[in-house]
């Protein structure tokens, strides 16, 4: 927590911490409740216009506290205008990308966690760009709530004639979200509360790549989000070809992870299989990976390999993904084949790179 003069980012604190803000500053903590209101619910960035807070509040406010905002540098449209990306530039010139998917059953804002990422995975843009820093957990939910205030500009509306409004939040976007799990977890469990954005727990995913101590710590402090594991490879040998993280924990050590979780939550987790000809995609991966996920709670989401200009592989056929579903199916293990939306824009998965010409 920062006291005295210092400009804080409210986004970046929780309801507590934020009630601890307020005395520090000499406001009454009362006032919590409202302020967040405003930040999360009613969208509102300016606190002169924060008029159920008396003028004294408004003021040591604005002398006192920022706001997460971003700039946009670019919107992309595809699937006619149902899946937008968002290049948006942070208070520091660093660049991130966002997407907002809309569907007749949801609106899903995918968020980035990092500007850049560390892991190198060969076959994702982001990991081929380099990694510059952590977003702050106020930059993490500012995402959600920028494309939460994209609807309300819109006067966007679901099939059923109501307000659209932001449902499911994947953590899918840039960077290695249990490398910056504190920003992370804040930044969720504030767009969870119901003084937040309201949003379900089951609405939301986290996706690693499998670091394991994070997954060990999600599955002790019982947070109760669905979590993905990019898996890829049913051998280390296979993982270690496409994922350099493979070298820090092993396959093994990940699996046992993935078992620790799934007891303490009884809950599944969500396998993603990125579909690559030649590399990933025949009836012996398949094999070893139904071997490898007997006895966990699991859905496997196959993904077509999205194309990318720092990787040569190819997409596996869809003959190929076909029958790679059947046979985990026959295996008793649920599949599912991710839907491919954005490509155009290179808004798919392990396309996002924050560059001005993607």
């Amino acid at each position: 927590m920062a006291c005295g003069n210092e400009h804080v980012d409210l986004l970046n604190l929780d309801l507590a911490s934020l009630a601890l803000q307020l005395k520090a500053w000499g406001i009454a903590t009362a006032h919590a409740g409202h302020l967040r209101r405003y930040l999360y619910r009613d969208g509102v960035r300016d606190f002169a216009a924060m008029h159920e807070l008396p003028p004294r509040v408004r003021a040591q406010l604005a002398e006192s506290a920022t706001i997460t905002t971003f700039a946009i540098e670019r919107e992309s449209r595809a699937d006619d205008g149902l899946t937008r990306k968002y290049l948006l530039r942070l208070h520091d010139g660093r660049q991130i990308e966002t997407v907002l998917m809309r569907t007749g059953r949801r609106t899903t804002v995918c968020v980035s966690s990092q500007a850049g990422c560390p892991l190198g995975c060969v076959f994702c843009a982001t990991g081929q760009a380099g990694f510059d820093r952590n977003l702050t957990a106020g930059e993490i939910a500012g995402q959600a709530l920028f494309a939460q205030q994209v609807l309300r500009d819109a006067g966007a509306v679901r099939n059923d004639g109501a307000p659209d409004r932001v449902s499911n939040i994947v953590v899918m976007g840039m960077g290695e979200p249990l490398l910056n799990y504190d920003a992370v977890m804040t930044a969720l469990d504030n767009l969870c509360d119901p003084g937040g954005l309201a949003i379900g727990f089951k609405q939301v995913t986290i996706s690693t790549v499998g670091v394991v101590p994070g997954i060990f710590r999600m599955a002790s402090e019982r947070r109760p989000y669905s979590l993905a594991v990019s898996l890829h490879g049913a051998t280390q040998t296979d993982r270690l070809r496409l994922l350099p993280v493979a070298r820090t924990w092993s396959l093994e050590e990940l699996m046992d992870a993935c078992r620790r979780y799934a007891a303490a939550l009884h809950r599944k987790i969500f396998f993603e299989w990125t579909v690559i000809a030649g590399e990933n995609d025949g009836a012996e991966h398949a094999a070893a990976l139904a071997e490898l996920l007997h006895g966990i709670p699991a859905q496997v989401n196959l993904i077509p390999l999205n194309p990318t200009t720092g990787y040569a592989g190819s997409t596996a056929a869809d003959s190929a993904v076909a029958t790679f579903r059947e046979l985990l199916q026959a295996s008793g293990i649920k599949v599912s084949i991710r839907q491919r939306r954005g490509i155009e824009i290179a808004a798919g998965c392990g396309q996002l790179a924050a560059s001005p010409n993607a």
